[in-house]
């Protein structure tokens, strides 16, 4: 395994995003062999990212054949309002990762993977991708902000659904709180999307997966969503080894890994 990371400035925009990346090696003489892409855009309520959670993450997808990327995206503190450099961001991920394709061993397929705040981002940017405001700002073509599909862990998804809980916080995150709430924004271009959340999540309301998977199926989007009955919000891969607490630490939940992989490796559109 090869770690680099890199920064996400472009002609267009100055940014502090970087992008830290999880290179598989081909098999030694190996000409043919490629490894799925893999973006992950993390939580920590648009202040941080969790970076020890994050990498553990990282590294249960690569062990099951992903070369995977964590996205560092703009946080509060480097820009107020934050919106929308975080998708923006996001944009500019996306282009690297196809631009160095061949360089990374990497196929055709590229796959999107956010959880809590970073789902907010995911789902925005999963609205936006081939719209003519994402399009002019950061300076590429659709063809090159495509992807294959999302994959949603307990997102935040709208201002209206119950987090940020304060004015404040909002106030800090945008001044056009109806533009980025992502359910609102649903296309027939949107990507498949997988979303799991649990159903008491203490902090992000199951709601907000609820507004996005119904804003999906009004435009008939190819889509699977999972609820599971109990566990608390942050838990990522739900296992021992990212857990904050005993709480997080919750076997069944732990089965949207594998669903997710499954999921992930059926017949999508290629970008």
């Amino acid at each position: 395994m090869e770690i680099l990371t890199q920064s996400l400035k472009s002609a267009k925009r100055a940014t502090q995003a970087t992008m830290t990346a999880y290179l598989q090696t081909p098999t030694p003489n190996s000409e043919v062999q490629v490894f799925e892409p893999l973006l992950i855009i993390p939580g920590g309520s648009m202040t941080h990212i969790p970076e020890e959670e994050s990498e553990k993450t990282a590294l249960a997808f690569s062990a099951k054949g992903y070369a995977v990327f964590i996205l560092r995206y703009t946080f509060v503190s480097q820009q107020t309002p934050l919106y929308p450099a975080p998708v923006l961001d996001v944009a500019e991920a996306v282009h690297q990762i196809k631009f160095h394709q061949s360089e990374w061993h990497l196929n055709n397929r590229l796959h999107l993977m956010a959880f809590s705040a970073g789902g907010q981002i995911a789902g925005l940017y999963n609205d936006y991708w081939d719209s003519e405001w994402l399009t002019k700002s950061s300076g590429y073509s659709a063809s090159d902000l495509s992807f294959t599909d999302l994959v949603l862990g307990y997102p935040v998804i709208d201002f209206d659904a119950g987090f940020p809980t304060d004015q404040t916080t909002r106030n800090q995150w945008t001044d056009d709180p109806a533009f980025f709430s992502a359910s609102h924004h649903v296309t027939a271009t949107n990507r498949p999307t997988f979303i799991w959340a649990t159903v008491d999540d203490p902090i992000v309301p199951a709601q907000n997966s609820l507004n996005y998977f119904l804003a999906q199926q009004a435009q008939n989007i190819s889509q699977e969503i999972h609820l599971f009955e109990h566990g608390p919000h942050g838990m990522d891969i739900a296992n021992g080894l990212v857990a904050h607490h005993p709480e997080g630490n919750q076997p069944h939940v732990a089965h949207w890994v594998d669903m997710a992989c499954e999921w992930m490796k059926s017949d999508h559109h290629q970008f």
